[in-house]
């Protein structure tokens, strides 16, 4: 699977509330099926597996089967990719710009507003 596929099967698995409260429900640790189901009464558990299938396709979800039991456990790391990607890089470029603004004001407007360390537009970069 491309690195593009598995951006797009991970944005739909975090694109529907069902799953966002699903991995909710195992960041406290793995839960078994039926817990999740006991857990979300409003919904069946065909449904609750068919979100479970979509978050497993995406690598947020790991199963381990314990003989009946299937037991569902988080894995954040493509989460974890997606911080590193898009939002660690524009979080530090608004801290710059932020710091910069605090120089400016400090000065009394005599320092130009830049991110320190790069143009105007390094976050887009």
């Amino acid at each position: 699977m491309s690195t593009d596929d598995q951006d797009d099967a991970l944005f739909k698995a975090l694109g529907h509330r069902a799953r966002r409260h699903i991995l909710d429900l195992l960041k406290n640790g793995p839960q078994t099926t039926g817990h999740l189901c006991e857990a979300i009464p409003q919904m069946d558990r065909c449904t609750v597996m068919q979100h479970l299938k979509v978050l497993e396709k995406a690598g947020l979800v790991v199963v381990e089967r314990r003989g009946r039991e299937r037991w569902n456990h988080l894995d954040a790391l493509p989460i974890h990719g997606v911080h590193e990607r898009w939002i660690g890089p524009y979080a530090a470029y608004a801290a710059n710009m932020l710091g910069a603004l605090r120089k400016n004001v400090e000065t009394g407007g005599k320092t130009p507003v830049r991110a320190e360390g790069g143009s105007d537009d390094s976050a887009n970069g």
